[in-house]
């Protein structure tokens, strides 16, 4: 049976929420508005109620506290929501924050149980994964238990889901992410970018009126800073046949500073003056690792209250004390939204000329396991980077390239941290300045965008428009990808065979598409472990499908984790190199599959299928 409903679900760093409409029967029907679903969640022990927002946040409960009971699972051990996002300030060590960033980390086993951090041996861990599970899971029981009730017809897992995900998360993170929705029971599945919800958003709530705000020739930049990333990306309207139509002409890279790093600094401001304090009061004071990860919890509450809440002076910090001298005491200190501001602005939002870059520092060789965050933490430093790397951007729409770096006519925000008037404000000052100074006029903001729900509303637009309801932005893959090819050569000691990038799918390829790779023929090893070298572009955007490439800048290529498999022979030898050809497809949920086609099969439809998103960790 059909989906009865179409649902945007935003799988956020910071909250979730999911947005919904149910279909017409009838197509000639007009679509119900979308609304967003109440969650029903635990915000205290033993007290449930519904709200719009779900905080990405896992507790697990101990023994002591007893059942964690929800109305579809009474005797539940763990807490997702309100009330875990509360432990965190008394039981940090108990609590997975972050688990999004943690998912799209290379570096560490993301299926293994490594949540929560540092956590004691008596708190069960779980993975990335599970954690991500867990949040979709909860969507999914308080779905089923408000609007399906029980009508398997209208449980979530039967209907047409939209997820979303950053712009610049890579193949290995959209495949995890589209692991944990199937362990939720979501089948039905499509990923959307994040940047682009938010537009799909702006355009519903705009209606028909949009196309006075966004005409052909317009550059929308969204810059998307929440919990843990900062995502860009920049949407072009173009003419297309005499139709507007809108693509996405770049994205930024993976970049790891959101409201988690403000949350560190605000928590070390704190910090600092419950150390003044009791040096005045003829104490020492040095807070343990568990005291500053609660710290860091009650400074995100007294940000988003001191950013937002217009009426807000300040805010209490206050945390648990230790030793003889403070038991049963509480560490107390405030926070003023004069601190909070100036400390996120001038740390985080710098005035900087346009082609201020990142700054990279030299790193130790030893370090801590943990999330790589990103080296500079100036958002206006990575967004002058983007646009200065995309000055040409719109030659693939058909555009030309001016001045000295992309100039977008338009700004859209969205995110939790671009909530606060005053950060908006200063980043649309900085791109001002730098589009004055490159000789283009001041960029619209475009308002009236829900910073908080715009994502999960946006995923439920882009249902709609799937299905012939809407426009739509074009745009497929925000990278090229590139495979690597050994080359036969004699073995010299001390030299590696040389490589070559094969290019097996350009920016932009669209989901749902499949190409033939044409080049020379090529050799693919079976029988054995063997190991494909894979490469990811977001600058060489003019690269076609089958083209090779011998040399490159260092940075024009990122290489990205290898997949090691071992290919069956299917009835060859251990070793043989069998001549294939490549196919390349960009699945609907946004993953990269290559198959190798033999040139003579064995039986029919016989390949090797490599997915890149199957990498190690």
């Amino acid at each position: 049976m059909s989906a009865k409903y179409i649902v945007g679900i935003d799988l956020g760093t910071t909250h979730c929420a999911l947005a919904y409409a149910r279909i017409p029967e009838d197509p000639s029907l007009p679509l119900p508005p979308v609304e967003v679903l109440a969650l029903p969640q635990l915000v205290a022990q033993g007290t449930v109620e519904p709200r719009e927002l779900l905080p990405s946040f896992y507790y697990v409960a101990h023994a002591s506290e007893g059942a964690q009971a929800l109305p579809w699972d009474a005797e539940r051990t763990y807490v997702v929501g309100e009330h875990a996002r509360a432990r965190g300030v008394d039981a940090p060590a108990r609590v997975i924050t972050s688990a999004k960033s943690w998912l799209s980390h290379p570096s560490v086993d993301r299926r293994g149980p490594i949540l929560p951090a540092a956590a004691a041996d008596d708190v069960e861990r779980i993975s990335p994964v599970e954690a991500s599970w867990r949040y979709l899971e909860h969507l999914v029981e308080a779905w089923d238990h408000v609007v399906a009730k029980g009508d398997p017809e209208l449980a979530l897992g039967k209907q047409n889901v939209v997820l979303t995900v950053p712009a610049s998360f890579d193949a290995a993170a959209r495949e995890l992410t589209t692991e944990a929705a199937y362990a939720a029971g979501l089948e039905d599945l499509t990923l959307l970018e994040e940047p682009q919800a938010a537009f799909y958003a702006w355009l519903a709530a705009k209606g028909d009126a949009w196309r006075k705000d966004v005409k052909v020739g317009d550059v929308v930049l969204v810059v998307d800073v929440g919990g843990g990333t900062t995502d860009f990306s920049v949407i072009a309207a173009v003419d297309r046949g005499g139709e507007l139509a809108l693509e996405r002409v770049a994205v930024g890279e993976h970049i790891l500073l959101g409201g988690d790093n403000m949350d560190m600094l605000l928590a070390h401001i704190v910090e600092q003056k419950m150390v003044k304090e009791a040096e005045e009061a003829g104490r020492t004071l040095e807070l343990d690792k568990w005291q500053r990860a609660a710290l860091v919890h009650a400074a995100r509450g007294a940000k988003e209250k001191l950013l937002v809440d217009g009426k807000a002076k300040s805010a209490q910090i206050a945390v648990a004390g230790k030793g003889s001298k403070l038991v049963g005491s509480t560490l107390r200190a405030e926070l003023t939204r004069d601190e909070v501001t100036q400390a996120i602005i001038e740390g985080f939002f710098p005035v900087v000329a346009s082609d201020a870059r990142p700054a990279q520092r030299a790193r130790a060789a030893l370090t801590q396991l943990g999330l790589p965050y990103a080296q500079d933490p100036g958002v206006t430093r990575h967004l002058a980077g983007l646009l200065g790397r995309h000055a040409d951007a719109l030659e693939k729409v058909g555009g030309t390239k001016t001045g000295t770096m992309l100039r977008p006519t338009s700004i859209l925000f969205n995110g939790g941290v671009m909530k606060s008037p005053v950060l908006r404000e200063r980043l649309a000052a900085c791109v001002d300045a730098w589009l004055e100074k490159d000789g283009a006029p001041k960029a619209r903001v475009l308002e009236g965008a829900d910073l908080d729900l715009a994502v999960a509303r946006g995923a439920a637009a882009y249902a709609l428009a799937r299905q012939g309801r809407g426009i739509r932005i074009r745009g497929g893959t925000a990278r090229a990808y590139y495979v690597g090819i050994e080359g036969a050569v004699p073995a010299v000691p001390g030299v590696s065979p040389p490589i070559t990038a094969l290019c097996v799918a350009p920016v932009g390829m669209e989901e749902g598409t499949s190409v033939e790779v044409a080049g020379d023929e090529l050799g693919v090893v079976v029988g054995e472990r063997v190991r494909f070298r894979f490469f990811g572009s977001t600058v060489r955007r003019k690269d076609a499908v089958g083209a090779a490439l011998e040399r490159w800048k260092g940075d024009e290529l990122e290489e990205l984790a290898p997949i090691e498999v071992d290919l069956p022979a299917e009835g060859r030898a251990e070793g043989d190199v069998v001549p294939v050809k490549l196919r390349s497809s960009v699945t609907e949920v946004g993953t990269l599959l290559l198959e190798a086609v033999p040139l003579q099969p064995r039986k029919k439809d016989e390949r090797w299928k490599v997915e890149l998103s199957v990498r190690s960790g």
